[in-house]
């Protein structure tokens, strides 16, 4: 099954200040959320952004907030965003068939919102090169255990090409121009 544009949601979790930082390669994993953040805006994909207690780890990271319109941006408590109400809420009103996660930590509310995500019968696709843990080790288990629930695993170039579907359009040729080389 292929990542159609109109039928996904492009989901941010938690890339937030004091978090961001602790991770693995921290600026890469900013770099590349940045860039399916750019390409998902580009070809009008909806884009919703957790922040895990905003209060205690900051907010999400500037380079990326300033793709995000205010209201797509949700807090939550639970590590979860399906457990979270207004999180849930927020994704049940886009109502979308696919959902692609990006963001950290891997193996804690990225591992979490995909297994409940799939539990509610969506497709889920988490975008590998664009998500990060503080232990590399537990990315690579976050990947495994989410592979053997149904969860496809996935890279920023396979999401980008399929929301574009085609090669010969302008969108491809300015996704092509300034995202490719």
């Amino acid at each position: 099954m292929l990542i159609q544009p109109d039928k996904s949601l492009l989901l941010v979790i938690d890339v937030q200040d004091k978090l961001l930082p602790a991770v693995e390669a921290p600026q890469q994993l900013q770099e590349h959320c940045r860039w399916l953040l750019e390409i998902a805006t580009f070809l009008k994909v909806p884009v919703l952004c957790t922040e895990q207690y905003p209060k205690g780890i900051g907010h999400t990271d500037a380079r990326l907030r300033e793709l995000v319109p205010a209201d797509a941006i949700v807090e939550k408590n639970h590590f979860s965003c399906m457990s979270e109400p207004a999180c849930s809420a927020a994704i049940n009103a886009r109502q979308p068939d696919q959902v692609i996660l990006i963001g950290i930590e891997a193996h804690v509310c990225v591992l979490q919102s995909a297994l409940e995500l799939r539990q509610q019968g969506r497709e889920v696709y988490v975008v590998a090169d664009c998500i990060a843990s503080r232990n590399p080790q537990d990315k690579a288990l976050a990947i495994e255990r989410m592979r053997q629930a149904g969860v496809h695993i996935v890279s920023r170039e396979m999401v980008a090409f399929e929301w574009m579907q085609k090669a010969g359009t302008d969108s491809f040729r300015h996704i092509s121009r300034n995202y490719l080389r």
